[in-house]
């Protein structure tokens, strides 16, 4: 393993940086607009922008490197996503946040499609597997972090945006000095979504639905943990705890989908998930600080772990397809959930008490593991030997997956157009087109 991380520590190390800043980042936002009066559904639409800005820094990315290159694209990037945070202390406009949420989800998306490029162009088959577990560690670690150094100074005041400032900064350090050989360009991808959702129904609306029921976590827990009588200490460990029920999770409940029809494990986790979530409705209105971090832990087991069951499903029926395209395809349908569910949800506050987000997405998963039975019942389910292993997946709220560097992905993938193979498909044996 160090021989393999040696080469991209650089990169790892300015991963782990944008991480720390940008999920410590993530947390101070609801938390600073509630101190400051914003309306929930404010700032609900002010979590919205947010993916927005994501979904369009990935779209626009891969032109903005083949212009400047990867290192003077990444400066810019972190320029300008360095100077998001400082306005958001210096206003509290709630148009200016709006606005600095766009910039700074277009940024981010950008700075780690730029890191997960470079990684993949130092990767090999072999190495690859343990890059990607190095890379998911990093993730994991980093957003855990992140959520703890929230403790570092008092949320109204201005050093906390500061910290997130000077990381944001700090990550261009390390990959303006690495003396890895800068990558290809990134290649931008054209998605066909409705031949997707042929080629997997479930895997397509599991990946909006995340978007949908996951989103509103991000954005309005905070508040959330707040109202239920948590200080910045106990939100910081409130979050913290459902991103580790997440990450302990991932590996044994994927191992656990690789042995029989991972549509059995989604409804198990969409229903775990509800269940989650009505824990969590539950505990807040008690005020039991110790059953709020509970059900957040217990959220973070099932609704955190569904998108990696969720994508390891879509690519078991997309074997024959780009491993790129149908990445790209779901992150474009759970961007879109993602936009859509903080700003439902925090309208469903206004009217029903912050109780009614978890009662929604509860709604949702439940609705979800009902689509999925469906689909158990009327299509059969793939061989053990049609199924590819299970690879965990970083938390989607703040990244693109690093779809080339998966390990799913080899070198000599072959482009949709130029394949011949008909794809696998739940509901028929026919050809689905897929054009990058």
């Amino acid at each position: 393993m160090p021989l393999t991380i040696a080469p991209v520590f650089s990169l790892l190390l300015a991963t782990a940086i944008l991480l720390v800043g940008n999920g410590m980042l993530g947390t101070l936002i609801p938390i600073r607009a509630g101190l400051d009066g914003f309306a929930t559904t404010t700032i609900g639409i002010i979590g919205s922008v947010y993916f927005a800005g994501f979904l369009i820094g990935c779209l626009a990315t891969p032109h903005v490197v083949r212009r400047a290159g990867h290192i003077r694209s990444f400066a810019t990037f972190c320029g300008l996503a360095s100077a998001a945070p400082l306005i958001h202390a210096l206003s509290a406009d709630p148009i200016v946040w709006s606005l600095m949420r766009v910039l700074t989800g277009f940024c981010f998306a950008g700075l780690y499609m730029v890191i997960e490029s470079w990684l993949n162009e130092q990767s090999t088959n072999e190495t690859r597997g343990r890059l990607f577990s190095a890379y998911l560690m990093v993730n994991l670690s980093a957003l855990t972090v992140g959520q703890l150094l929230l403790n570092a100074a008092d949320p109204t005041a201005f050093v906390l945006f500061a910290i997130v400032s000077i990381l944001t900064s700090l990550a261009l350090v390390p990959v303006a000095m690495t003396t890895s050989v800068q990558p290809m360009p990134i290649q931008s991808t054209r998605i066909d979504i409705w031949a997707l959702y042929a080629l997997s129904p479930v895997g397509l609306a599991g990946s909006f639905v995340v978007g949908l029921a996951n989103a509103p976590f991000w954005t309005l827990a905070p508040l959330y943990a707040s109202e239920s009588g948590l200080d910045t200490a106990g939100i910081s460990i409130f979050m913290a705890a459902a991103i580790i029920g997440g990450a302990i999770a991932q590996w044994p409940i994927g191992r656990i989908s690789d042995r029989m029809d991972r549509r059995r494990v989604i409804v198990v986790l969409s229903l775990g998930a509800a269940l989650g979530e009505a824990a969590l409705a539950a505990a807040g209105m008690s005020g039991n600080m110790l059953a709020v971090m509970a059900a957040g832990f217990l959220f973070g087991v099932f609704g955190l772990t569904l998108y990696s069951v969720v994508v390891a499903h879509m690519n078991d029926h997309g074997q024959s397809e780009s491993f790129v395209a149908i990445s790209g395809g779901m992150l474009i349908v759970f961007s879109v959930g993602s936009i859509i569910g903080p700003t439902a949800a925090s309208i469903g506050v206004s009217t029903f008490g912050m109780a009614s987000i978890f009662v929604a997405t509860a709604a949702v998963h439940i609705g979800f593991a009902g689509f999925t039975l469906y689909r158990i019942a009327f299509t059969p389910a793939l061989t053990g030997e049609q199924r590819a292993d299970f690879v965990a997946v970083p938390f989607p709220q703040v990244q693109p997956l690093p779809s080339e560097l998966d390990p799913r992905a080899s070198e000599d993938e072959i482009p949709a157009e130029e394949n011949a193979e008909e794809p696998r498909n739940e509901q028929s044996n026919g050809p689905a087109e897929t054009t990058l």
